[in-house]
């Protein structure tokens, strides 16, 4: 098994369209959804995001961080949520994603998690996060 994260990317078009859709509904669609990854036990967390015009931005590019209002960059992809699976491969991911209801002209985008067994089992720093999970039920 190997965790995937399916980054759910929309447009200014298609973060509008989900405003003007009824919040029940919204919770009917999504709802459907989260239960059939329930269901086949792979889900492991999923959350949306707020409005991007709520977002700050820290911009390491200079010497010092820069802070400003509003989404990274232009808005013609938004990071607007994610779904973490644990599933048996790359392609079961794909079939996942495949099923998200989203509006069209939304991107999902699919990226492997490694697991900290990938890691330097010898190096302090791993061996201090390893500690972690452990003590907070993450391993």
């Amino acid at each position: 098994m190997a965790k995937y994260m399916l980054i759910m990317r929309g447009t200014d078009e298609t973060i509008k369209e989900m405003m003007e859709t009824p919040f029940e509904e919204m919770l009917e669609i999504t709802g459907r959804f989260n239960e059939e990854l329930i269901q086949a036990g792979v889900l492991v967390a999923v959350e949306g995001l707020d409005d991007p015009a709520e977002s700050v931005v820290v911009d390491f590019s200079g010497e010092t961080p820069v802070v400003t209002d509003g989404p990274y960059g232009e808005t013609k992809e938004l990071f607007g949520g994610f779904y973490v699976i644990d599933v048996a491969s790359k392609e079961e991911a794909i079939e996942w994603a495949k099923r998200i209801p989203a509006f069209t002209g939304t991107k999902c985008e699919i990226r492997r998690i490694p697991g900290i067994d990938e890691f330097p089992q010898d190096n302090e720093w791993v061996v201090k996060e390893r500690a972690w999970r452990e003590r907070t039920g993450q391993l």
